[in-house]
């Protein structure tokens, strides 16, 4: 056993003191880009971006020879810029947020000793509050925290990530007279443990030696490599539309480039002989800046059809939710983990501390012989004692007293529960007799047991676990005299009785005997029965409810867990996760008995598998994936981290280990059920966002690209100027992307089904509302430019601007067609009729909104020749308003025509 009573834990004033003399166990943060730095980053690797600065800069090559339109050319400058800044400063700013998030919660806890008030007491403190000279309590699936040594236990230890060897390394507490040197690394040294180390058996206590970027992790930080980003299945689907849509815009740059400069050619009402006379040698440099016009606009056209950002509207999503996520304990390790959540078919869920809380009480020990006791210090004290030894002799909890008041860190759940039963006065009580462990086996799923080697007044392996397991190997039992007796029949059906009773309560039960043989293969044999406990696991009320929500959503959830067989269907059955009479509650050994595809079969109405292994988890989600299932599991442990990591989507719990931790995309902050169901809520609401996204962008998209390849054939040129357009990506891109990013996770999202891999993002519906309000605008757009009703409604004193069109009516179709996009983002924001359905759920929104009218009032003040504007007076806004608002009721009709069909 750990002699943590001998430790000469740091004060926090003497903690401090060693933080001053040999620094923080920080490491330095990898040196993170500059907004500025990102900006160039952007014009530098954006292709379009560096296209159209070709096309800025022969625009100004003419400009300076007299054959170029200055004010086009600053227009050009001035929207590239404003829309890329926009378009930087919003994705680094959400990642910037999602870092620090990510910094802030991902820290590991430690379990450090310090003495305070004069009491040595283990506290959990973040991993760069460790100092130089501090002892940490290391078990099974903790990470090493800083470089140094062992001065007590045993363990084995991973470095896989530090020199490359997945071979286990065992380490041991040094002798007295060990010399720890700081400077000499040696992985084969017994003693010295490294950060960055997996503990993945065995228990111990290390002193901290060397901190932060002093420690040979640190030193090895900067040179350590993230894996390859794995791609999301929607991240691959947003590519593959991205791909599309640039084809289209790639395509219809190519034809209306070909368009405008025919309509210059043939259709310009300037020229006397038409053609003959365009072509000939005196109008050379009106034909090259046609030409760079030509090209100008079709590169503009591109940049407004081709959606670059759309990959990377999950990143930019999950930045916008990320904080809504934390609220509800639901940290996001990997940035794409949370949609992913959103298609789940099947989640195996943990039990403990997930579908029920968690606090695991002792309420019942009962005697071989029959007898129950609901008290400790109601049992013979006899008895009482043997059964201290078992507890406190075989544990991997840490139990201290302090002030009378016991406290326990480490260990289990289970462990816990068992050391809060014995109290203060029997942890005080077990440290009198002065008993010595010899060697301790750890339990593990497969054996169902642990075991402690005692010497001292007791001379025997303390061995405790599965009931089934130790009652089929004991021959005696003890009375409450500690006399021996032979464990007849009666005596086993009767504490099979009592076992049962105690299932069908949904109580885990826990069995405690002693062997004569040392730990090895014949440890079990001939052993001596000591009793057993009841342990209680109330269910989380609002697991009842989540796990309905589950259902709803076409999630299957299996319970996964080590409990025995008819405590979990017990429990499942409160939970009402049985509900049917074909529900199947199986064990380890019933998935072993079945071949994979006698379990594909079976899988379906699966809904329990009890005493599981870790293997069984892996298997299940092997043969699930194989169904094309999109898989979630729920873990906490060690031997969980290969079944979370092959998982399309792997829950960690955050009580559990940090390899755990690392192995799955999601952290469940608070360990519950009902968080893991919020996780696939926020998933769908993320996915449903970027659909609303892809409709409004693909919208305007359709319009634009047609209205101006359209144009030049009904001799209308290009309605919008490329200013104007480029004014127009930024609605559509970078703003859009922000307000229809944040809008409400619904629990109407959990009524549809789970998406398939297979399925194309683009729904049959999506299709009915861009195409019929992509069309709208477009005729909507050519009606207003060709019926002389229209130009009636403006004035006509102003410049005469584009086309023999007024500056007043080209300014109100401008405004007229961005108000008209503008509000197209009410109709896709919902599936309802009402479109301020929840709205004020997204502040967001109706805020960039807002700010794009306001931006749009003020360029018809300021924007000038470069823009193509002039002020209106009231009674065009009130035209434009009103014309602008007639897409609302295009997008109820087709709502109306074409509902929302849930898959």
């Amino acid at each position: 056993m750990l002699k943590n009573h001998e430790i000469n834990a740091l004060t926090e004033q003497q903690a401090e003191e060693s933080r001053k003399a040999h620094g923080s166990n920080a490491l330095t943060p990898p040196e993170q880009s500059s907004f500025w730095q990102e900006l160039w980053e952007t014009f530098r690797g954006d292709a379009l971006i560096r296209i159209l600065t070709v096309a800025l800069i022969i625009t100004v090559v003419f400009a300076i020879i007299g054959v170029g339109d200055w004010l086009e050319a600053v227009g050009i400058a001035i929207a590239v810029v404003l829309a890329t800044a926009v378009s930087t400063y919003s994705e680094y700013s959400n990642n910037q947020l999602f870092q620090k998030l990510q910094d802030e919660y991902s820290k590991i806890l430690c379990k450090v000793f310090r003495s305070r008030e004069g009491q040595v007491q283990v506290c959990n403190l973040k991993i760069d509050e460790i100092v130089t000279g501090d002892y940490v309590l290391l078990q099974a699936g903790d990470k090493v925290c800083a470089d140094g040594f062992l001065v007590d236990g045993e363990i084995k230890v991973n470095q896989a990530s530090l020199n490359g060897e997945s071979e286990e390394a065992k380490k041991s507490a040094a002798p007295a007279d060990y010399c720890y040197t700081p400077d000499q690394v040696d992985f084969l040294d017994v003693h010295k443990v490294y950060r960055g180390s997996v503990v993945t058996t065995g228990e111990a206590i290390m002193q901290v030696r060397c901190v932060g970027d002093h420690s040979q992790f640190g030193r090895l930080a900067q040179e350590l490599k993230e894996d390859e980003e794995r791609e999301s299945p929607l991240k691959v689907k947003l590519g593959k539309v991205a791909d599309a849509i640039s084809r289209f815009g790639y395509i219809g740059g190519a034809l209306i480039a070909i368009a405008f400069f025919i309509n210059c050619a043939f259709f310009t009402p300037t020229l006397i002989n038409g053609a003959a006379s365009y072509f000939s040698g005196a109008n050379v440099m009106q034909i090259l800046r046609d030409l760079v016009s030509s090209v100008t606009l079709a590169v503009v056209i591109i940049v407004v059809a081709v959606p670059e950002g759309l990959p990377m509207m999950i990143a930019l999503v999950s930045g916008l939710n990320m904080k809504k996520l934390l609220k509800d304990n639901i940290l996001i390790r990997e940035i794409d983990g949370a949609e992913t959540a959103g298609s789940l078919n099947i989640l195996f869920s943990d039990k403990t501390g997930t579908i029920t809380k968690g606090a695991l009480q002792v309420v019942d020990f009962i005697s071989p012989q029959g007898k129950e006791f609901q008290r400790f210090d109601a049992i013979p004290a006899p008895l009482r004692e043997m059964l201290l030894i078992n507890i406190c002799g075989n544990t991997n909890a840490v139990a201290l007293v302090n002030h009378g008041k016991l406290q326990v860190t480490g260990g289990n759940a289970t462990e816990r529960a068992l050391h809060e039963f014995t109290g203060a006065e029997g942890t005080q009580a077990y440290e009198s007799l002065q008993l010595e462990c010899t060697d301790s086996l750890m339990f593990n799923s497969a054996n169902k047991y642990s075991a402690s080697t005692m010497a001292g007044k007791l001379n025997k392996t303390i061995v405790k676990g599965a009931p089934e397991k130790l009652l089929a190997n004991c021959t005696s039992y003890y009375d409450e005299n500690l006399q021996i007796h032979p464990l007849t029949d009666a005596v086993r059906a009767d504490l099979d009785a009592h076992m049962a009773a105690l299932s069908e309560k949904a109580m885990r039960v826990l069995a405690f005997a002693t062997s004569d043989q040392p730990i090895g293969d014949s440890l079990l044999q001939n052993m001596t029965f000591v009793g057993l406990v009841g342990i209680r696991d109330e269910l989380r009320p609002e697991a009842v409810e989540a796990i309905r929500t589950a259902k709803r959503a076409g999630i299957q959830v299996v319970m996964v867990t080590g409990d025995k067989k008819e405590t979990a269907a017990a429990i499942a059955r409160d939970a009402k996760l049985i509900d049917a009479t074909d529900d199947l509650a199986l064990t380890s050994e019933d998935l072993a008995a079945l071949s994979d595809e006698e379990l594909k079969k079976i899988l379906p109405r699966l809904r329990v598998v009890a005493r599981a292994l870790p293997t069984d988890k892996s298997r299940l989600v092997r043969v699930s994936q194989e169904l094309n299932l999109v898989v979630g599991m729920t873990g906490d442990g060690v031997n969980d981290a290969p079944a979370l990591k092959k998982a399309d989507v792997g829950f960690a719990m955050g009580s559990g280990t940090e390899v755990s931790k690392e192995a799955a995309e999601i952290t469940i902050l608070d360990d519950n059920f009902n968080s893991v169901v919020k996780t696939v809520l926020y998933g769908r609401t993320i996915y449903n966002n970027i659909r609303k996204f892809i409709v409004f962008q693909l919208t305007i998209n359709i319009s634009a690209v047609l209205i101006a390849l359209i144009g030049p054939f009904l001799g209308m040129g290009t309605p919008l100027s490329v200013t104007q357009m480029l004014w127009v990506n930024i609605v559509m891109d970078t703003l859009a992307a922000l307000a229809l990013g944040g809008e409400p996770a619904l629990d109407r999202y959990m009524d549809e089904k789970p998406k398939r891999r297979d399925e194309s993002i683009i729904s049959k519906n999506m299709w009915s509302s861009l195409l019929t309000t992509g069309l709208y605008l477009t005729g909507a757009s050519l009606v207003f430019l060709l019926h002389p009703f229209f130009q009636t409604l403006f004035r006509a004193d102003g410049a005469v601007v584009y086309e023999g069109h007024d500056i007043y009516f080209m300014t109100g179709f401008f405004c007229f067609y961005v108000l008209s996009a503008m509000l197209n983002g009410f109709n896709v924001r919902t599936e309802k009729l009402n479109v301020l359905d929840n709205v004020g759920q997204n502040k967001m929104f109706l805020y960039v909104m807002g700010l794009i009218a306001v931006i749009q009032v003020l360029m018809t003040f300021i924007g000038g020749a470069i823009l193509r504007t002039a002020p209106l007076t009231v009674n065009e806004w009130g035209v434009v308003v009103l014309l602008s608002l007639i897409i609302l009721p295009v997008g109820t009709l087709r709502k109306l025509i074409f509902p929302e069909k849930h898959a």
